[in-house]
């Protein structure tokens, strides 16, 4: 998951609400249970500390909320009265939680959000393509490529004239190629797509995806679903071949990471005396060597595991993203007079965020970092 959406969270100061919530509408009582969730969260807050007027505002908000068409959950992060993010998610919460703290809440998203890239799909045929961007909550168009169609004529004899129309034909076709591929590779910086999906006859899937940069077919699928017609675009046979495809795309770069880091830990003399917590190597493991590595930007991607028990470590914070120590020392030579204490994961998100890395969730059951933080590193000391 890339956290670019999160910076926000971190230009004003706290303490921060932040809300996890079941968004669902599918039981008879729905209207009942979702009062009952409100009341739960107000209920949590107010325990916690938080001031009536951030309250006020995440509850007017919350009221807000329509009874039809929501996503399965919803994350809310409010400061100073203002609710300054509001998230759906992809998978509801468990369960509910609201938060009284330094630091935005932020780490539950990892599990919550959809770590899926958002995906470009190309739907070719021999004169042209129509793009439309794919993700969890959406497909939405996003360019269209025309060539130019054949309207030549057999003349008499055929047998003379054949070569010459089929070549006439296959010039035009290679053409439109060409435009389509261009469109895609313009396309394809703006959209933040992670993958592009090609959908389509065989050949013109092939000769299209001859001519996309290397740097983009290394990240193109082809799919044997759907059309550049509508009822083709409408496939359901499609959206379930994308959603498959992604989600083998979002399990291998985990498999990937996990590989690089499991390889930059094993490395001989990385490991401290007496400690399973690695210097950066090529991977970092355990809460200090993973801050040092956030406080130079080293890290690529932030690992947290599904079941962490560093997650909650106590670790000190000033304002700035890179002023986190896990002594409170640490951060008072960092030029912070009075640090402030914040849980382990928020402290390590919030920084990852700053030195714009992604996180991965490394689920219950995978062998992931020793106490559920790690890192893959962008280079090495």
């Amino acid at each position: 998951m890339e956290l670019g959406f999160l910076k926000p969270l971190f230009d004003r100061p706290g303490p921060w609400a932040s809300v996890y919530i079941d968004t669902s509408w599918a039981s008879e009582d729905a209207a009942q249970q979702w009062h009952l969730r409100r009341r739960a969260v107000a209920g949590q807050l107010i325990d916690e500390g938080a001031d009536a007027y951030t309250c006020e505002a995440l509850m007017r908000r919350l009221t807000e909320e329509p009874v039809s068409g929501t996503p399965p959950g919803r994350a809310l992060f409010a400061a100073g009265a203002e609710v300054v993010l509001d998230l759906p998610l992809a998978a509801a919460p468990y369960i509910g939680e609201a938060s009284w703290s330094t630091l935005p809440h932020t780490a539950p998203l990892a599990g919550l959000r959809d770590d899926q890239p958002p995906c470009l799909v190309a739907f070719i045929d021999h004169v042209g393509a129509d793009l439309e961007l794919w993700d969890a909550l959406r497909q939405e168009p996003a360019g269209r490529a025309q060539g130019a169609p054949w309207r030549g004529h057999r003349t008499v004899p055929e047998d003379r004239h054949e070569w010459h129309y089929r070549n006439k034909v296959e010039n035009t076709w290679k053409q439109n190629a060409e435009i389509i591929a261009d469109e895609i590779t313009r396309t394809w910086p703006e959209c933040g797509a992670g993958l592009l999906v090609l959908a389509g006859g065989a050949r013109e899937r092939k000769v299209v995806r001859e001519r996309l940069p290397q740097q983009i077919r290394a990240v193109t699928v082809e799919t044997e679903h759907g059309s550049r017609s509508s009822a083709g675009r409408a496939d359901g046979h499609l959206d379930e071949a994308v959603a498959g495809i992604q989600e083998e795309h979002a399990r291998q770069r985990l498999r990937d990471a996990l590989d690089h880091f499991r390889a930059g830990r094993g490395r001989g003399g990385e490991h401290r005396p007496g400690s399973v917590e690695a210097g950066p190597g090529e991977a970092a493991e355990g809460v200090p060597a993973v801050l040092d590595a956030l406080r130079s930007h080293q890290v690529a991607t932030l690992l947290l595991a599904q079941i962490a028990p560093d997650a909650g470590r106590d670790v000190w914070i000033g304002p700035g993203a890179d002023q986190v120590g896990v002594q409170r020392g640490d951060v008072q030579a960092m030029g912070v007079p009075k640090p402030e204490r914040a849980r382990a994961d928020d402290a390590l998100m919030r920084s990852a965020a700053a030195g714009d890395a992604e996180v991965m969730l490394v689920p219950d059951g995978m062998a992931g970092p020793s106490g559920g933080l790690g890192a893959v590193l962008r280079w090495t000391t």
